[in-house]
């Protein structure tokens, strides 16, 4: 489908300046998570670009700005750009705030040309807003954003070719595109031309659907189908709903209702009208879009904005002018989604939710670190391969696939002690076993002390498997041999050899 797509350049910087009066005409940045996530003009003459850390930031610009990331603000601040553009074009999605897109047909058959269309909007925003914004036309929201941000108006059947040219990091997806860095697959076009069957059977799913953005074919939603009509939740207000905590417990407690009838149907909503009517009789409606499935919270919180643009910005350049009497949420995109089926004694997940808050409401007790997980990661011995990660924290591979020369072979010990534990190991006639510089056992190991306990016989042993790490720093160097021993009383025990003393590390099964 042809798509028309406005893009305004910097928005959370310029909805800083529309909420909180920055002044955006200066060097200013905005944050998330410690890292520029966009800065202002004056900024990046100054040497800051998005990705920066703040120290690294505020060297470059001494004078710089700071403004942390604030999603409610920049939802809030966009609705008046959004009521400006439906009035020139029906059907207006939102894809982000700073980022909306419209079907480039009903416009252009209207105003005569796409182009002429797309100058008109951006005109009209400028005039109506007093925002800067870019307009692009392409095959699909993907390749029109894309289009959007280098001003150009791809004519039909010029997708393909204009994406050929871009980088892999206009995905947006990090972890695929380092992949195909290191692959030597740097364009857009290049990853195209790879067989799509490859691509999904080495990548995975994910990796499937950027395939088929970078060949210009926009991705559609699983099984899409129409939502039958009892789908939509409503609610009506006895009292008009005038400030803002009150539309957001109504939003919450819709957004749970909606979720919940979808999942009984095992759906999920991937683009979610917002529907609200105001005691002059005035209907308000807005269109929400997202690229995977909107969660409960995720639905509560677009509702939460959306209900935040009409109501603060009333009087202003928006559209509702008194209290909302009525809220109605509609999911116009859903797919199947198996994992959201109803199990056979009740409503699967309810276990995982009520998990989810008690876990939430320990940390918030008795702090982040109150609460891990076990994270299988990379290293050379058995302890450094599992890290304890905070509960709700992202998780990372940790380097668990990397090669780590010198790591013991599979299976792994079932028990790793926190602290190695001092044994003895001696051959047959009780002369300590050790090894050479060259790796060479000293004595065949015959007998085990662990502690104050009587020594038990060696049935079998492998090694050494020697290790050598960090070794360009003396004070935290580490050098040692490890063995596999298995013991006459079952017993099948990991142990190493550093400096002359023997340490039991692990336990086997």
């Amino acid at each position: 489908m042809r798509t028309l797509v406005l893009w305004c350049p910097d928005w959370p910087v310029i909805a800083a300046e529309i909420v909180e009066g920055v002044p955006a005409h200066g060097p200013v940045a905005v944050l998330h998570a410690g890292r520029v996530l966009a800065c202002s003009p004056a900024a990046r003459a100054d040497g800051v670009r998005r990705g920066l850390r703040r120290r690294e930031a505020q060297g470059r610009c001494p004078q710089l700005v700071i403004v942390d990331h604030d999603a409610g603000r920049d939802s809030r601040a966009f609705e008046p750009v959004l009521a400006a553009v439906e009035q020139l074009a029906a059907g207006v999605e939102v894809v982000r705030p700073g980022v909306c897109a419209v079907a480039a047909r009903g416009p252009a058959r209207y105003f005569g040309s796409a182009e002429t269309a797309a100058e008109l909007l951006v005109e009209h925003i400028a005039q109506v807003c007093d925002v800067e914004a870019q307009a692009g036309i392409a095959d699909g929201v993907f390749a029109a954003t894309l289009a959007a941000r280098a001003g150009r108006l791809i004519p039909p059947g010029g997708t393909a070719p204009f994406l050929a040219g871009l980088d892999v990091a206009a995905l947006g997806r990090p972890s695929l595109v380092d992949l195909l860095r290191r692959l030597g697959i740097h364009t857009l076009g290049a990853f195209a031309a790879l067989p799509a069957s490859d691509v999904l059977a080495r990548f995975g799913f994910d990796a499937a659907l950027a395939h088929q953005l970078a060949a210009g074919r926009d991705e559609q939603p699983l099984a899409p189908r129409q939502p039958p009509p009892d789908l939509d939740v409503s609610e009506e207000f006895d009292e008009p709903v005038d400030r803002v905590d009150a539309a957001a417990f109504a939003a919450r407690t819709l957004a749970e209702r909606l979720h919940q009838r979808l999942a009984g149907h095992g759906l999920a909503c991937t683009r979610l009208g917002i529907e609200a009517r105001t005691v002059h009789g005035e209907e308000l409606y807005r269109t929400w879009r997202h690229d995977g499935l909107l969660s409960a919270a995720a639905i509560a919180d677009r509702v939460r904005w959306q209900l935040d643009g009409w109501l603060t910005t009333a009087g202003k350049r928006s559209v509702a002018t008194s209290g909302l009497v009525a809220l109605r949420l509609v999911p116009e995109g859903v797919v199947e989604h198996a994992g959201l089926q109803l199990g056979l004694w009740g409503e699967a997940g309810e276990e995982r939710d009520r998990a989810h808050r008690a876990l939430t409401r320990v940390q918030g007790l008795l702090g982040p670190e109150a609460v891990v997980l076990a994270e299988l990661g990379g290293g050379r011995s058995a302890a450094d391969r599992v890290r304890l990660v905070p509960w709700g924290d992202e998780r990372g591979s940790g380097g668990a696939g990397e090669p780590w020369p010198g790591r013991l072979p599979p299976p792994a010990p079932a028990t790793v002690l926190p602290q190695p534990l001092p044994i003895g190991v001696t051959a047959a006639d009780g002369t300590p076993v050790g090894v050479t510089g060259r790796l060479a056992v000293t004595g065949e190991p015959a007998l085990v002390t662990i502690g104050d306990a009587r020594p038990v016989e060696v049935w079998g042993w492998a090694g050494p498997w020697p290790v050598e790490e960090r070794w360009w720093a003396p004070a935290e160097a580490d050098r040692r041999v490890r063995f596999q021993l298995l013991l006459s009383d079952g017993q099948a025990l990991l142990v190493a050899l550093s400096g002359g003393q023997w340490v039991l590390e692990a336990v086997y099964d």
